[in-house]
């Protein structure tokens, strides 16, 4: 597990042992099986996960009570509702697991120690948000520009092993298409 997190942090900045000693002191290792909540809408949210092995959804429900799959996250990748996380208020998604998941967990508090006491992190994290935010401007133009055909071959051509991995009915769901319009799709 720890080796899977120095090897992505160091994509971006290198650490030495003990920087990595430091950072490694402020994340805590859990285990949740499929089908099980890492947060719950309506609840506070008390990390920012990254996924050592595993899938997650991040859920939306409308007043209605329909589902929104709002995003996916695999392996190495970092997920929580920000909002809730950075304001320390209660979630309005809820995040849970496709698969049994292994995730790392921090706490605002530990990322906060972890920025001041440790400067290089505090730049790793905005390269991460960078690109965070760029993939969802990249997702809000999709949806805007292009048909459900193209947005499906778009998640098909970045994201080829997380369709592999994600029952169709969470794939039309995170398309914002019936089970049928994506069975009709994917052919």
């Amino acid at each position: 597990m720890q080796h899977q997190l120095r090897a992505h942090i160091e994509k971006i900045v290198p650490l030495s042992d003990e920087e990595f000693d430091f950072v490694r002191a402020h994340f805590t290792a859990k285990k949740f099986k499929k089908h099980q909540y890492l947060i719950q809408e309506g609840y506070p949210v008390k990390y920012h996960h990254f996924v050592v092995s595993g899938l997650l959804k991040l859920v939306y429900t409308d007043d209605s009570g329909k589902q929104h799959i709002v995003a996916f996250a695999m392996e190495d990748w970092w997920e929580t509702d920000f909002h809730a996380y950075y304001t320390q208020t209660n979630a309005t998604m809820s995040l849970e697991c496709v698969e049994e998941t292994e995730v790392l967990c921090l706490s605002l508090d530990d990322y906060r120690k972890l920025c001041d006491g440790l400067p290089k992190m505090e730049r790793f994290f905005l390269e991460k948000s960078h690109w965070g935010f760029i993939g969802v401007q990249r997702r809000i133009i999709s949806w805007l520009t292009s048909s459900a055909k193209e947005r499906y071959e778009q998640l098909l051509a970045k994201y080829p092993q997380l369709v592999q991995r994600v029952p169709k009915s969470l794939l039309a769901a995170y398309l914002g298409v019936s089970r049928e319009t994506l069975s009709r799709l994917s052919r």
